[in-house]
């Protein structure tokens, strides 16, 4: 199926890791040009080089804490600058340690919500300013986790502010679709990196034991209706089907679970 994104403009956040890595190599095979932000710049410019040979018509990397608006207002500029616009943002960067919530500090809290919300909002805020002044009609996809929809212990404030970007997402939706602009959420499950390389320095799974231990992961994978663990393409696959106008042209303000059946929501 054509999903009509060749030669697009496309800004991935936290594209050198595990699913945004994924995402970005999506994008490439699709004939995309990318713009990756990520603060691991070292690791995003060897994804690079790979969705150069997986199709990308074109990709830069720049180097984006999305917590610093500054920041993020050039990464945009870039890739409005070398491309034209931008039709696709995808909000992808995320992070969290595993703390019950009466462990946790309001230091946690707030880099938490900075990470999860405050750069989607900066991304967000900026990439749609651009759009409507070139009256584009794009997608702007966000990660949320089925976290935000279930409940999860040890994942308090973050299943928290991911419900937050739900709403966030749905709002813009509703203010936007006049415009053409489609927002949706990804709800990812858990996701395991297949292989080393596919891991930055600055990502939770680093050091895979630290969040779970391989018995752990065992007994996530039994407890799924699908009895497996997602993985990095699981999760592109739909972000790529919200991007594309030509098979989600008429979906906004929706949210997809990819979790193996772990969250079924009416």
């Amino acid at each position: 199926m054509d999903l009509d994104l060749k030669g697009k403009p496309i800004i991935v956040t936290g594209g050198a890791s595990n699913i945004g890595r994924e995402i970005v190599l999506g994008f490439a095979r699709e004939g995309a040009r990318i713009t990756v932000g990520d603060i691991d710049a070292e690791q995003a410019e060897n994804v690079a080089d790979i969705a150069r040979r997986e199709g990308a018509a074109d990709i830069q990397v720049i180097k984006t804490d999305i917590t610093d608006m500054q920041q993020v207002q050039s990464m945009v500029k870039a890739a409005e600058d070398n491309y034209g616009g931008i039709d696709v943002l995808v909000n992808n960067v995320g992070w969290d340690q595993l703390i019950y919530f009466s462990q946790t500090t309001p230091e946690f809290w707030e880099k938490v919500i900075r990470i999860n919300y405050i750069g989607n909002l900066n991304c967000t805020h900026t990439v749609l300013a651009v759009m409507l002044k070139n009256k584009t009609p794009g997608a702007i996809v966000s990660l949320s986790s089925d976290a935000a929809r279930q409940g999860e212990p040890r994942e308090a404030i973050y299943g928290g502010i991911k419900a937050g970007v739900i709403s966030l997402m749905k709002t813009l939706a509703k203010e936007n679709g006049r415009y053409g602009i489609r927002c949706n959420t990804v709800c990812p499950g858990v996701t395991v990196p297949e292989e080393d390389e596919e891991v930055g320095t600055t990502s939770m799974w680093t050091d895979k034991t630290y969040l779970f231990t391989p018995e752990q992961l065992e007994s996530v994978a039994k407890a799924m209706p699908l009895k497996k663990l997602g993985r990095p393409r699981d999760v592109a696959n739909a972000v790529l089907f919200f991007a594309s106008n030509s098979v989600s042209g008429h979906v906004t303000g929706q949210v997809l679970s990819v979790s193996g059946g772990y969250s079924m929501v009416d």
